[in-house]
């Protein structure tokens, strides 16, 4: 079972076994243990670890702006700052215009959490070139992520019977099956990450970016936030109001509400891009392959998991479509409008007792590799899960909540519903029912929304603009489809963006892009 509240994620490609190997370009030591005077020796980038994805070299930019890589020192334990440390992995592409001209370090996070910025900055850098020619492109892993500190629970084999068990129990036994299975996830991270598993907060990252800040030589923090990435933007200006420079965030997690709310919110955006993605297969001139109408589509795949619920088809062997795996390729297919097509590819062999593509789309989302390697993102994104958020919710009441669940989204409502018993018997408390993004005095922070957001609802953006507080955000919003805005290449949406970070124009409060 894919942990059901990584589906606030954006999609990665990654892959694999944890491996706590430094990066090729390691930091000076800074002296006398003052870590904002570390020096970072920029190298040329190694291939990614199995932690971050796997894969190859990052290769350079349209622009010909190549990529470094570099470590940066971080305490362990940001209450103990001249304690034992940690390396944090980070990737920068050089500004490439005039450098009288250059403005400073532009800092992304794409989400999870658990996603290696290391590995995703270069597979989504051909589209920030324009933001390249006055920035320096900077990512990094955050703590318990990829490289830096990776949090470790379970073997590839074990993380494959994990992902194949059933996520939605009917009855007593399944319920207990899953539970035990929970448990033992969470034991083994405990036994194999104790010592990382207490500092991994978003809190504890926040500061780690204030510490980047600094040692990249910036008077101000300048920032791209995407998905889980506009709360770590969002807990810094927080934490460091007067230290934010040209912020955006994109695809925006609401940071009011609690797990359960935040569950039932996917839950009815990620049935409505179903509802979208139903409707525009039946729309089109030509005759769509999965069904006559929009309930016709909704129906056959209501069925084809009742279906594999009893029997589960083929799919990459020796592993089966399980329903769970379905549903979680189906998810994962929702993220882009331009997924859609593999979608309807997926469903049509599917219904003909072929289940590869929707098993890839599966494994996409888990971040395993084509060699059966997976990356650390699901122990990294229910490490910090667990850590921030403060409930723990307990099988009998996930069973009374079935029903609003179900009515919010036949399709993904159970689901999304028994994935909060994911951090029931995590070793370390959580923190709080939500973060606290409030930031009186910070610089404008721009607030992109998206309509047909499946994994972080619309709604979520307005209350982030309320939630830092009066004066301090500007919502603009993308009529679209997908997860997130910039990404989508709408010309509008970018335009804006650019002004901003580039020039620092603010766009007028309410503006709509379609």
């Amino acid at each position: 079972m894919a942990n059901p509240s990584r589906l606030r994620a954006v999609a990665l490609t990654t892959s694999a076994v944890l491996l706590a190997a430094l990066l090729a370009g390691c930091s000076e030591g800074a002296k006398d243990g003052d870590l904002t005077a570390q020096k970072l020796d920029w190298q040329d980038c190694p291939v990614p670890s199995e932690a971050e994805g796997g894969g190859t070299s990052p290769s350079p930019l349209p622009n010909g702006a190549k990529w470094q890589c570099a470590t940066m020192k971080a305490p362990l334990d940001w209450s103990k700052p001249k304690g034992d440390t940690i390396d944090i992995a980070l990737i920068r592409a050089k500004a490439t215009g005039d450098p009288s001209r250059r403005i400073g370090s532009l800092i992304f996070n794409f989400g999870g959490p658990g996603g290696s910025g290391v590995a995703t900055l270069p597979a989504f850098g051909a589209d920030y070139t324009t933001l390249n020619t006055r920035y320096d492109l900077v990512s990094f892993d955050p703590r318990g992520v990829g490289r830096s500190a990776p949090v470790k629970c379970e073997s590839d084999s074990q993380l494959d019977a994990y992902f194949q068990q059933d996520a939605t129990p009917d009855d007593s036994a399944e319920r207990t099956q899953l539970l035990d299975r929970t448990k033992q996830f969470n034991s083994a991270c405990e036994k194999h990450s104790k010592k990382i598993l207490p500092q991994v907060r978003t809190t504890d990252a926040a500061r780690d970016m204030d510490l980047m800040r600094q040692v990249l030589g910036d008077d101000k923090l300048h920032y791209f936030g995407i998905s889980y990435g506009t709360e770590l933007g969002g807990v810094y200006a927080h934490l460091f109001p007067k230290n934010v420079g040209r912020a955006v965030f994109d695809a925006v997690v609401d940071p009011t509400q609690d797990p359960e709310q935040s569950a039932l919110g996917q839950a009815k955006g990620f049935q409505l891009a179903l509802d979208n993605f139903a409707e525009d297969c039946t729309s089109k001139k030509e005759e769509c392959p999965i069904g006559d109408t929009p309930q016709d589509v909704k129906d056959r795949i209501a069925k084809l998991l009742a279906d594999l619920e009893k029997k589960p088809i083929p799919g990459i062997f020796p592993r089966q479509l399980t329903q769970t795996a379905a549903t979680n390729g189906i998810a994962q297919s929702l993220y882009s409008k331009d997924f859609w097509e593999y979608l309807t590819e997926g469903l049509q062999q599917a219904y003909e007792g072929d289940g590869k593509i929707l098993m890839l789309l599966s494994d996409s989302m888990n971040g395993r590799s084509e060699n059966g390697e997976y990356s650390n993102i699901t122990a990294a994104n229910i490490a910090i899960n667990c850590s921030d958020e403060k409930p723990r919710y307990t099988a009998d009441y996930v069973q009374q909540k079935l029903p609003e669940f179900r009515a919010a989204s036949p399709v993904f409502g159970d689901y999304l519903a028994w994935g909060m018993v994911s951090c029931t018997d995590w070793a370390v408390p959580g923190a709080a029912d939500h973060p606290d993004v409030s930031a009186p005095g910070s610089a404008p922070i721009l607030v992109v929304g998206n309509t047909g957001d499946p994994a972080t609802p619309y709604a979520g953006a307005k209350r982030m603009v309320d939630a830092l507080g009066k004066g301090v955000a500007v919502e603009l919003t993308y009529k679209g489809q997908g997860h997130g805005a910039y990404d989508s290449k709408n010309k509008c949406v970018q335009s804006a963006v650019n002004d901003y970070l580039l020039d620092g124009k603010v766009p007028k409060a309410g503006t709509v892009c379609s």
